[in-house]
C-alpha cells in the first residue's frame, strides 16, 4: 500500500493535482497526511476512508473521487423522515431490515463501484450495497433501527455521491431520462464531415492551379481545420476519457489505439496546412469519428434491444388466485390491478405490495433479505412483494400493481447466485487488457518500415493510423452478448425462462437430468381422486378441503379440485404447520388434523401391492379415516422426451418423496428401477445430486416444482422450475419453465449448444475481419475513412450473423 501511495504522490508532484479526486488544485491547496486535496470536501473525503481503514480505494485501478457537493448541508435530507416521503422511497421493510434502490449520477468508473459496496465499513447498520452500474444505481439494504433513511442519504453524499431523488420518485411512475448528448455528438460529426468533404472537391479531382484557386485551396484548408477541432475537441470527447482513465490506472484499453489515431491525423493534417505542403486528412479524421459513434450507438441499442434486465412478464408464468364475489379465479399476474382481493396459500410468492386482510400472517422474506425468520404481520399491515406465506392461506387487498422489473432482482439477488466468476479471467477483459498493446505493437512496426525502409511518409502515417483504426476488437466483445441475447429471447418465446445467460451456457454442460415427480413429470390438473376409508359427513369434508386449501403442493390441489363442490370455511386455523415430505398439521378448534404420509398422520405400514396411485392419509384427533387415492396423470409425450435425452446420452433419473407409485410405468420410461429412487427427503435429494457431481463428475439438471426442491435445485448445476400457473416457484432456481414445454426438454439443451457453437462461430468470423483489416492496412491500401466504416459495418455484420444463425437454430430444432 505504501509503494502505492508512494507512486501516486511522484505522479503528483509536477503539478498540484488532488489526492482524491485527480483534479488539479487551482484555487487552494491543502496539504494534509503527506498529500494535497484541492478542497476541504475532498479532504473530508479522504479522512472518513482512513477512519474506516479503506484507503485501499486509493489502489484500485483508475482511481479518481469525486468532490461532495458543496451545496450539501446537515439536515438536507430530513424530509425522507416524512411518512409520505420514506413509504414510496423504500422498496422493501420488515422494519428491521429495509431496502432502497438509489439512481447516483456521480458513479462514473471501477472505483465508484467499489467504494459503494463498502459502505457496511462505513456504517455496519449497512448490510449490503449493490450497484448496477449500467444504470447508475446502488441497492442498499439496512437495520431500520440502527440507521435512519436520512442518515443513509447523508452517508453517501458525504463521501461524494450524492442520491439523484426528485418528485418522480415519489409517484407512481418514474420518467425514464434520455441522454440525447451522444446524438448530438453524432449529428456534429455528421455536419462537420460533410462540409469538409465538400469543400474538398478540388482535392479529390486534382482541380484549380491558377493563383486565385490557390488562394482559395489554402481557404478551404484553413476551414476544415476550424471544422474539425470541435469534432476532434467534442465529438470524440469519450474516446480520449476512456483512453485517459485507462492510462491512469496503468493500463491501455480499445479506446488507447482510436485516440492515438486521431491525433496522429490531426498532427499530420495541421502541419501540411500550416507548412502549405498538403491539404491534411481532415475529412478522414472527422469521417472516422462520425462512423464510429455512429457505430457504438447502434451496439449500444441493440444492446438495449437484448433486454438482459427483462421485466418480471418475460420470467413468471404464474397465475393468482384472484377472489371475486366470494369465488376463486385464476388471474395472470399482469392482471393484477389495485384493489383486487388476492388469496395467498402457504409457500405461495406474495405477487404485489398489499393489505394484510386476514387476521395473521407470518412471510418469510428470506427471498427479499436473505433472512430465514418469518415475521408476523396483523390485520391492516402492509405485505410486500416477494415475500412467502409460510402459515394458512391469507387474503390481501392489492396495492399497486406489480412493479416493473421488481420480481426480476428479487430473483437476480446475491443470496440466491451462485459464486460469480473472476471478472479479470473473462475473456472481454483480456481481450481489452492485451489487444490494444499488440494493436500498437503492429502499428508502429509498420509505420517504421513505411518511413524508414520505403521512405514514404504519407503512406507511413496513413498505414499507422488505419491498422489502429481497423483493428478494433469490438465484435470479438459483443459477439457472445448478441448470441446470448438473441438465445434468451428465444428460449421465453418457447415458455422457458432463464435467469441470465450464464444459465444457458451451464445448461449445454449439462449430461444428467433428475427428475421431481409431483407437479414436475405429472399433470396438476388431472387426476383421479377417490377416498378409501369410512363414509365421511360433510362437515369432515368441510375441514379437510379448507385445510388442503391452506397448502400449494400439488396433491392438496387435486384434493381441493375434487371436493370442489364443498364449500370452504371461513373458520380460523390454529398452529398451522406444514413439513415437506411429511403433511400438514393444524388445530380446527380443539380438534388436531392431519392430512399427509402414513407415517405422518399414524396409520399402519403400507402393506398395499397397488403401487399405482399415490396416498394422503386423513386423521382427526388421531384417528385415522382413511386416505385418498391419487392416481395422477402424466405429462403428454413424457416416454417420448425420456427417450430423447437417453439416446443424447444423458443419465436420467426421478427422485421423488412419494412412495414408489406406478414402479412399472416408471422403469419403461427411465430404463430400468436402478434410475427410480422414491421416498427421498428434501436433504436426501440434496445430498444425491452432490454424490452425482462429486463421485461420478456429473453436471446435473434438477426439475422440480420449487417446493420441497430447494436444495436440490440450488446444489444442481442447473436447477429448472416447472410452473403450472402457480406462485411457488423457488428462488433457487436457475429456470422457470411452463409444465407443458416439458416433453422440449431436449430441443432446449439443444439450443443452448447451439448457441455455444454460433458464439465460437463469430469469434472466427471477427478474427478474421480483423487480420484481413490488418492486412490491407499494413499494405497502405486502407484510407482512414474506410477503416472507420469497417467498425460499424463489423458490428452490423456480428449482429446479423449471429441473430440469423440462433434463429435458423431455433426452428430447425423446434421444428424436428
Amino acid at each position: 500500500m505504501n509503494v502505492l501511495n508512494e507512486d501516486r504522490k511522484q505522479e503528483t508532484a509536477a503539478r498540484h493535482i488532488c489526492y482524491h479526486c485527480g483534479e488539479e488544485c487551482r484555487e487552494e491547496i491543502i496539504i494534509a497526511d503527506g498529500h494535497e486535496f484541492c478542497c476541504n470536501g475532498c479532504f473530508n473525503v479522504y479522512d472518513i476512508l482512513k477512519e474506516s481503514d479503506l484507503c485501499g480505494y486509493y489502489a484500485v485501478e483508475g482511481a479518481t473521487g469525486i468532490s461532495p457537493d458543496k451545496a450539501y448541508f446537515n439536515g438536507k435530507y430530513d424530509y425522507l423522515e416524512l411518512p409520505e416521503v420514506s413509504g414510496k422511497i423504500i422498496e422493501f421493510t420488515d422494519h428491521q431490515l429495509s431496502r432502497v434502490n438509489w439512481h447516483i449520477p456521480g458513479m462514473h468508473c471501477s472505483s465508484c463501484i467499489w467504494l459503494l459496496e463498502q459502505l457496511y465499513k462505513f456504517n455496519p447498520a449497512v448490510r449490503s450495497s449493490v450497484v448496477n452500474f449500467p444504470e447508475k444505481k446502488v441497492r442498499i439494504t439496512f437495520e431500520t433501527e440502527k440507521i435512519r433513511l436520512s442518515e443513509l442519504a447523508a452517508l453517501i453524499s458525504r463521501i461524494g455521491y450524492e442520491p439523484y431523488i426528485s418528485l418522480n420518485d415519489l409517484g407512481d411512475r418514474q420518467i425514464k431520462k434520455w441522454n440525447r448528448t451522444r446524438l448530438y455528438k453524432i449529428g456534429i460529426a455528421g455536419f462537420c464531415f460533410g462540409n469538409i468533404m465538400m469543400l474538398s472537391f478540388p482535392e479529390y479531382f486534382h482541380l484549380g492551379n491558377t493563383g486565385s484557386d490557390q488562394n482559395l485551396r489554402v481557404t478551404f484548408g484553413f476551414l476544415n481545420l476550424a471544422l474539425s477541432i470541435p469534432v476532434l475537441l467534442y465529438c470524440a470527447g469519450d474516446f480520449f476519457k476512456s483512453a485517459w482513465s485507462a492510462l491512469k490506472g496503468k493500463y491501455l484499453n480499445i479506446d488507447a489505439p482510436i485516440v492515438l489515431a486521431l491525433l496522429s491525423i490531426f498532427g499530420l493534417s495541421l502541419y501540411q496546412i500550416l507548412s502549405g505542403t498538403g491539404p491534411g486528412y481532415f475529412d478522414s479524421l472527422t469521417g472516422a469519428v462520425f462512423f464510429m459513434l455512429t457505430g457504438r450507438f447502434f451496439q449500444d441499442k441493440t444492446y438495449d434491444g437484448i433486454s438482459f434486465d427483462r421485466d418480471y412478464k418475460s420470467y413468471f408464468p404464474v397465475g393468482v388466485s384472484v377472489l371475486k364475489d366470494g369465488t376463486e379465479a385464476r388471474t395472470p399476474i399482469t392482471g393484477l390491478a389495485p384493489g383486487d382481493i388476492v388469496l395467498v396459500r402457504n409457500a405461495e410468492l406474495i405477487p404485489a405490495d398489499a393489505v394484510l386482510l386476514s387476521p395473521e400472517a407470518w412471510i418469510d422474506y428470506s427471498f427479499v433479505s436473505g433472512e430465514a425468520e418469518p415475521v408476523s404481520r396483523k390485520k391492516g399491515d402492509t405485505v410486500y412483494a416477494g415475500g412467502k406465506q409460510t402459515g394458512t392461506a391469507i387474503q390481501l387487498e392489492v396495492l399497486r400493481k406489480v412493479s416493473q422489473s421488481y420480481l426480476t432482482q428479487l430473483w437476480n439477488n446475491d443470496a440466491f447466485s451462485r459464486e460469480k466468476e473472476d471478472q479479470n479471467k473473462t475473456l472481454s477483459a483480456r481481450i481489452n487488457r492485451y489487444f490494444s498493446v499488440i494493436v500498437l505493437i503492429i502499428a508502429t512496426v509498420t509505420f517504421l518500415i513505411w518511413y524508414f525502409v520505403k521512405k514514404d511518409p504519407e503512406t507511413a502515417f496513413r498505414a499507422f493510423t488505419t491498422c489502429l483504426l481497423v483493428a478494433c476488437p469490438c465484435g470479438l466483445l459483443f459477439s457472445s452478448t448478441f448470441t446470448n441475447g438473441n438465445i434468451l429471447s428465444l428460449f421465453g418465446i418457447n415458455r422457458c425462462y432463464p435467469k441470465n445467460a450464464d444459465a444457458v451456457e451451464c445448461l449445454s454442460h449439462i449430461d444428467t437430468v433428475v427428475f421431481d415427480k409431483t407437479g414436475t413429470i405429472t399433470r396438476s390438473e388431472e387426476a383421479d381422486v377417490q377416498f378409501v376409508g369410512k363414509e365421511l359427513s360433510e362437515d369432515e369434508l368441510v375441514i379437510i378441503r379448507t385445510v388442503a386449501a391452506q397448502s400449494s403442493h400439488p396433491l392438496s390441489r387435486m384434493i381441493v379440485g375434487n371436493l370442489g363442490h364443498i364449500q370452504l370455511s371461513k373458520r380460523s386455523l390454529g398452529n398451522y404447520a406444514e413439513v415437506s415430505g411429511a403433511g400438514i398439521e393444524v388445530l380446527w378448534g380443539k380438534q388436531e388434523i392431519r392430512l399427509g404420509s402414513a407415517a405422518w398422520v399414524g396409520a399402519p405400514s403400507e402393506n398395499s401391492n397397488d403401487l399405482s396411485f399415490s396416498r394422503v392419509y386423513v386423521s382427526m384427533d388421531q384417528v385415522v379415516l382413511g386416505y385418498f387415492a391419487i392416481r395422477v396423470q402424466y405429462r403428454d409425450n413424457l416416454p417420448e422426451a425420456i427417450s430423447a435425452l437417453q439416446k443424447c446420452g444423458f443419465k436420467t433419473f426421478l427422485l421423488s418423496g412419494d412412495k414408489p407409485a406406478d414402479q412399472p410405468f416408471l422403469s419403461g420410461v427411465f430404463g430400468n428401477e436402478a434410475m427410480l429412487h422414491f421416498n427421498r427427503k428434501p436433504d436426501e435429494k440434496l445430498e444425491f445430486i452432490k454424490t452425482l457431481q462429486n463421485r461420478e463428475n456429473r453436471n446435473v439438471l434438477m426439475i422440480g416444482d420449487g417446493l420441497n426442491d430447494a436444495g436440490a435445485l440450488r446444489q444442481s448445476n442447473v436447477g429448472m422450475a416447472v410452473s403450472d400457473d402457480t406462485g411457488n416457484f423457488s428462488p433457487s432456481c436457475d429456470m422457470i419453465m411452463e409444465g407443458r414445454q416439458l416433453s422440449r426438454l431436449p430441443a432446449f439443451i439443444r439450443l443452448a449448444r447451439s448457441g455455444q457453437k454460433i458464439i465460437k462461430a463469430s469469434f472466427a468470423v471477427s478474427v478474421i475481419y480483423n487480420i484481413l483489416g490488418l492486412f490491407f492496412a499494413i499494405g497502405g491500401k486502407l484510407s482512414p475513412v474506410l477503416a472507420a466504416i469497417l467498425m460499424p459495418v463489423s458490428l452490423i455484420t456480428i449482429v446479423a450473423f449471429t441473430t440469423a444463425a440462433s434463429n435458423l437454430a431455433a426452428s430447425r430444432i423446434f421444428r424436428d
